[in-house]
């Protein structure tokens, strides 16, 4: 039978219980192989309850020594209950300089202790016990993930400034580098706000008039990674200059913000718009599409595409590639029945073929047709050329590759690219 003798009621602190008339220490800690909380308890004194029960920063600080022994039981092993037991005496009856020096030679979770209102500066000096005067029992689990994010920086040489700290609490990004970053004023100190803000706008100013486009090639929603890699590298320039003394972990967030909004301003834009600036890039003469068209993939899924839709034929063609593109699937192909032309362009191979009927079959005989191939630069190359050929078909694209009909002299040029 068990009953709960002593709780303090508020997170996961430590109760503890009598089972079968012994006094133990129950704690909640880990998960099993479902996932589930592990439930942990081991046996101690009348004396050691006493102390648990009027002194809360022995009590946590038991908690914080225990922790690492649940740990290493992991998802089904057992708490090692001697080890338990032997961090009663030195930490719930010493003498606190006796108690500092017994932390500085166990294994214990300071992010408990912080969370629970440690004095950090005592806590790096070893002095547990002065460091836990203050200590609350209701816990502030923001304040241990700060702890543990400034942690993380000063284990790889970064030391923040209170402008660095605040562009990163601006972006949400102070405890997780890897989180999408947003506008947030509200979490910033009112003092500093207006000196992040010329920061932001130092990086709009530098990005102003770019865009980020979507890369079809990896999915409906995927943007180009080297619009990003660009957009990035021109924000970090001028931030820098405009902010020499920003660390890196602050330019790195103002860029990630830039292009992060930059993308999703492409995501949400309607495939058309998405595609006016590469249509408005290529250099078409003027020529415009008449007949129909036939989109095809490596799968033998084809969609058609009639001058009189709604849409163009090159938003059409991109969003068919964002919808059947995959590691599978990267050979796409516009054909043009009607003039008897087409292009195929090869993902795999950063290449594109256009191809030209030479001669009708007649009489049971195959149709000759002339292939030439150039090399792509990116998904940009591949819109201008998309852009190109549905407007102007294969006679437009002349100007716009380095056409090559022989097979081995195409590989070796791609070769040569690769290798650079």
């Amino acid at each position: 039978m068990r009953d709960i003798v002593f709780t303090r009621q508020s997170g996961w602190i430590p109760q503890v219980i009598s089972e079968d008339g012994e006094l133990k220490l129950m704690l909640g800690a880990g998960a099993d192989a479902n996932h589930e909380p592990r439930t942990f308890t081991f046996p101690i004194g009348a004396a050691h309850l006493a102390v648990i029960q009027e002194d809360l920063a022995r009590h946590l600080l038991l908690w914080s020594a225990v922790l690492p022994l649940c740990d290493a039981a992991g998802t089904r092993g057992r708490l090692d209950e001697d080890a338990a037991v032997a961090l009663l005496d030195p930490i719930l009856l010493s003498a606190p300089a006796d108690v500092d020096a017994f932390f500085r030679s166990i294994r214990w979770d300071r992010g408990r202790l912080v969370a629970h209102g440690a004095d950090l500066g005592l806590l790096k000096r070893g002095q547990v016990c002065a460091a836990m005067r203050a200590a609350t029992g209701t816990p502030d689990g923001k304040r241990a993930q700060e702890y543990h994010a400034d942690r993380r920086r000063a284990e790889r040489g970064t030391v923040l400034g209170p402008l660095d700290a605040a562009v990163l609490r601006y972006t949400g990004q102070y405890l997780h580098g890897s989180t999408v970053p947003k506008r947030l004023p509200d979490a910033v100190d009112p003092a500093l706000l207006p000196r992040v803000i010329a920061v932001i706008a130092t990086a709009e100013q530098a990005c102003a008039g770019m865009r980020i486009s979507r890369d079809p090639r990896r999915g409906k929603r995927a943007t180009d990674k080297r619009d990003w890699d660009r957009m990035a590298a021109v924000v970090d320039a001028a931030v820098r200059r405009a902010h020499p003394a920003l660390a890196d972990d602050a330019v790195r967030t103002v860029s990630f913000l830039m292009c992060s909004e930059a993308s999703d301003r492409s995501r949400n834009a309607p495939m058309e718009d998405d595609e006016e600036t590469s249509a408005d890039r290529a250099d078409l003469g003027g020529s415009t599409r008449r007949g129909p068209l036939s989109f095809t993939d490596d799968k033998g899924v084809e969609k058609k595409w009639l001058p009189d839709g709604p849409r163009s034929a090159t938003a059409e063609f991109w969003e068919f590639v964002g919808e059947r593109s995959a590691g599978d699937n990267e050979v796409f192909t516009i054909e043009d029945e009607e003039k008897g032309e087409g292009v195929q362009l090869h993902f795999y191979a950063d290449s594109l073929a256009r191809i030209t009927t030479v001669r009708e079959g007649r009489g049971g005989s195959d149709p000759e047709y002339r292939v030439e191939y150039t090399l792509v630069d990116g998904i940009g190359g591949y819109r201008n050329l998309v852009s190109v050929f549905v407007r102007g078909g294969c006679a437009a694209l002349e100007r716009h590759g380095s056409w090559m009909s022989d097979v081995d002299e195409f590989e070796r040029a791609r070769r040569r690219r690769d290798a650079r």
